[in-house]
Parts: structure tokens; C-alpha cells; sequence
């Protein structure tokens, strides 16, 4: 059976962004999904002395489970308008473990936000930068104004769950 992860890209106990790729996940029919928590996979400061102490065991495990996966739901938290500084930290150094981050798989990539913005520069950041790594982006989804559209779990505005519908419809049809 296919596998896909799915994460926020944020450690908040709170995370929008991974409510909203929670949600995504649970659309996925026939596969096998994971939610991924970053606050697992945390790491110290990336920087090329701590590099050549060796990569922690934290690293390792996230990249393990990247390596598991069919394809992937990753929905980016905006701080400051780029990534969140755990997801940055992570991806840079599991970028250092493997350029090809994320295998050549289809990725379905999301934001999410309070404002009407749904984390634009990130998603921006993200859209840009992650085919570099090996990501295939397939499918693209941003929900803005969160709290208005989002509860108990799952979108609430019936438009914005059609539209996130087809798009993980997109990455199902990659699997």
C-alpha cells in the first residue's frame, strides 16, 4: 500500500498548518498516511561545527521517514514571511544528510494562515525552493483567514473544501 506524510511546518502545539494538513490527510483514499509532529524531530542549531560533531538521531528518523513515503502533504507556517526557524533548521540539516531531500515524489503543498494571506511569502519560498530538493509539486493549496474557515477539525467553508478536494485528488492520482 502507498504512503503518504503529511506535516505542518511548525513546532506550535497549536499549529494551523498541521490542523489544516491533518485535515488533508484524511481525504487520501487507498493509501496509508502519516502525520508527522516536527517537536520529534528537533535538532540543534544548524551550522557546519555542529555538522561535524554528526548528525543527531532526530535527523536522521525525519529523513528516514521522508524515505518511507510515496508522497508527501506539507503544509508551510510563515513566520516573519519565510519558514518557521524549527522547519528551517530541520530542512537544512536534513538537506545536508541528502540533497534530494524529497526523492523525486509528488508533494501536495499548502499554507495556511490568521490573515487572508495564507502564509503567501512561504508558500512562495516553498514552491520555489522545494523542487530543488526533489519535490514534485503536483497539487497547491492555500486556506486564508483560518479561524473563519476551519473547525472541529476539518474546513468549514464548503467552497474551500471543494477546492482543497481536487487538489488532493491531484497528488492521489501521482500515487
Amino acid at each position: 500500500m502507498k504512503k503518504v506524510i503529511a506535516f505542518g511546518a511548525s513546532t506550535s502545539s497549536k499549529s494551523i498548518n498541521k490542523q489544516l494538513a491533518t485535515f488533508a490527510a484524511s481525504l487520501i483514499e487507498n493509501a496509508e498516511t502519516e502525520v508527522l509532529d516536527l517537536n520529534d524531530f528537533l535538532a540543534p542549531l544548524y551550522s557546519e561545527d555542529e555538522e561535524a560533531k554528526g548528525f543527531s538521531e532526530n535527523v536522521k528518523s525525519f529523513k528516514s521517514k521522508l524515505d518511507s513515503a510515496d508522497a508527501f502533504i506539507i503544509s508551510v507556517a510563515e513566520h516573519n514571511g519565510n519558514f518557521t526557524s524549527a522547519f528551517l533548521n530541520l530542512y537544512d540539516w536534513t538537506s545536508r544528510l541528502d540533497r534530494n531531500i524529497f526523492g523525486d515524489k509528488p508533494v501536495l503543498l499548502m499554507s495556511t494562515s490568521p490573515g487572508g494571506r495564507a502564509a503567501s511569502s512561504a508558500f512562495g519560498i516553498a514552491k520555489a525552493g522545494f523542487p530543488h530538493m526533489g519535490a514534485q509539486i503536483v497539487a497547491e493549496y492555500s486556506l486564508g483567514t483560518f479561524y473563519d474557515n476551519f473547525s472541529d477539525g476539518k474546513i468549514s467553508n464548503e467552497e474551500e473544501s471543494n477546492k482543497l478536494l481536487v487538489e488532493v485528488k491531484k497528488l492521489q492520482s501521482k500515487l
